[in-house]
């Protein structure tokens, strides 16, 4: 990474909040609620060890059992935004899980406490600024995935902002849940995006665009229908787009094969984003020096990735006056 760009303020809108945990951090929080591990969990070296996508899900899945409390949920918060921060982040948007907070015995609440109290002590000691996208997981069903937006109806806080969808996006495609998105979008009043275009084609990101989204995770297979493209231009539809988290899981061999420049080139809007960091060996900062040496981003390029996602971020409009500034500045 060039030094100009190590300095860049970044962003980014495309981050899950338990698989933002490291490795380290999973051992440490396995420790102190006195829990063994799946021998299986970590390769040789101390990385996540999964082999496709399907098992990605697997292992993230055991990995997030770790997380029990809102203490777990706070330090998981904290360190992440202090890391990005470090890097030079300005703006962090972190999907959390109430359903992987659920299945460790924690409520709503206080998931949601847990994480609230990282991004303040995250913010009061290196100004970073975040907010929360509440996720269902697609694949535990849509009566499940309704009740995730009913609970985001029932606790609301200003720095909870937005709702998405993550999980097996090829097996449970967006119209099975126009219902959750019309009561996170409608009732709550949450900006919604969704997961799209990545495990599954361009129909999927075609039936994405029929629920109240503004944004698309990923995306990035929409350029296998120029159609579709032309749509996403057209209707201002901003990208997700996670390079490096692509390239290992596979929907695209390498970066010379990955589409973000034609996307770019067509007039989609897109973002740079980490997805699952410790998992696919990389960070925000990372992910703008990829840009910057495999997609010929210059400082100018990387400036319009920032601003892009602060003008498409889930903020209300005097914190996002705030944020362009220092962007500008």
């Amino acid at each position: 990474m060039s030094k100009e760009t190590a300095m860049l303020p970044k962003a980014e809108l495309h981050l899950h909040l338990e698989g933002a945990a490291s490795p380290d951090l999973v051992r440490r929080l396995a420790a102190r609620h006195g829990m063994a591990l799946p021998a299986d969990l970590f390769t040789p070296a101390g990385d996540f060890a999964w082999t496709n996508f399907l098992h990605f899900l697997k292992v993230y899945d055991a990995a997030s059992t770790v997380i029990r409390t809102e203490q777990d949920y706070r330090d998981v918060t904290y360190e992440y935004l202090k890391a990005c921060a470090a890097e030079g982040a300005i703006y962090v948007e972190l999907m959390s899980s109430p359903d992987h907070a659920a299945a460790a015995g924690l409520s709503y609440q206080g998931h949601l406490d847990g994480i609230v109290q990282g991004i303040e002590d995250a913010r009061a000691e290196t100004g970073i600024e975040s907010r929360i996208i509440v996720t269902c997981v697609r694949h535990l069903g849509a009566e499940r995935a309704v009740e995730v937006a009913k609970a985001a109806v029932r606790h609301r806080h200003p720095l909870v902002t937005g709702f998405g969808m993550g999980g097996d996006e090829a097996g449970f495609p967006p119209q099975l849940f126009a219902q959750t998105y019309r009561i996170a979008h409608d009732e709550a009043g949450l900006a919604c995006n969704v997961h799209a275009g990545e495990a599954a084609g361009p129909e999927s990101v075609w039936a994405a665009l029929r629920l109240p989204v503004g944004r698309i995770g990923h995306g990035v297979r929409s350029i296998e229908d120029p159609a579709l493209v032309t749509e996403l231009a057209d209707r201002g539809i901003v990208l997700e787009v996670c390079p490096t988290s692509n390239i290992a899981t596979k929907v695209y061999p390498d970066y010379r094969a990955h589409p973000l420049r034609k996307l770019m080139a067509a007039g989609v809007k897109v973002t740079l984003n980490s997805d699952d960091p410790p998992y696919f060996a990389t960070t925000i900062g990372h992910e703008y020096a990829v840009a910057e040496q495999h997609f010929d981003f210059d400082d100018a390029a990387l400036r319009q990735v920032t601003r892009t996602a602060l003008q498409a971020a889930f903020v209300d409009e005097p914190t996002r006056a705030r944020l362009l500034a220092r962007l500008e500045s």
